[in-house]
This record gives C-alpha cells, structure tokens and sequence, in this order.
C-alpha cells in the first residue's frame, strides 16, 4: 500500500519557523524525486521545492529561495522542508509529491495546513 504521510503543520507567526514532513511507504522511495507544492483555496498548486534522488539536485521556487530548505532521508523514507521567516503568503495546504524518476509513476500526499498570521 503506497502512502505519503505529511506531517509538521500547524499555526506560526510571520518570521517563525516550521519543519514539514513527509514519510513514504510501499515503494522505493530512493527511485523518486520528491517535491513540495502548496496551494492556496481558488489558486492553482504550485510548486515550491524538488529534489532528486539522492539530493544531489534542489531547486526552489524564487518566493522561497533562501528561506526554506529541502532534503531528504533515504533510509527512513522521508523528505523534509524546513520553512523558516515564514511570510503570511506562505499560509497553504502543503502537499509532497513522488514521481519515478524514469516511468513519471505519481503519488500525492493528503497534504498539511501551514497557516502564517499574527
């Protein structure tokens, strides 16, 4: 049974910090790129960070360069984002994504809420 499990949300005040989870199951995770996308109600989802296999690529999209970080855990599983000087702009459902890196096989976490507000 495929899952991706996220898991970190919650409420922070504009310049704090979150560490966002996702843990994966029943698949070889080390076969995939991982990648974060968030999205807003009436807004499309966006994407805001990737990584390869074995992290040796990391891309981000410009809202957040600088600010947050992704990685990943081969052996437990597991990609992270660490979201710090959150901005209320940063407020979304966050969901991981797993996709093959050779056949484009997809998989969609069931996503976490970051809100951002004073």
């Amino acid at each position: 049974q495929v899952q991706l499990v996220e898991s970190g949300g919650g409420l922070v005040q504009p310049g704090g910090s979150l560490r966002l989870s996702c843990a994966a199951s029943g698949f070889t995770f080390s076969s995939y790129t991982m990648s974060w996308y968030r999205q807003v109600p009436g807004k499309e989802r966006e994407l805001v960070a990737s990584i390869s296999l074995y992290g040796s690529q990391i891309n981000y999209a410009d809202s957040v360069k600088g600010r947050f970080t992704i990685s990943r855990d081969n052996a437990k599983s597991t990609v992270y984002l660490q979201m710090n000087s959150l901005k209320p702009e940063g407020t979304a459902v966050y969901y991981c994504k797993a996709v093959h890196f050779t056949n484009g096989y997809t998989y969609w976490g069931q996503g976490t809420q970051v809100t951002v507000s004073s």
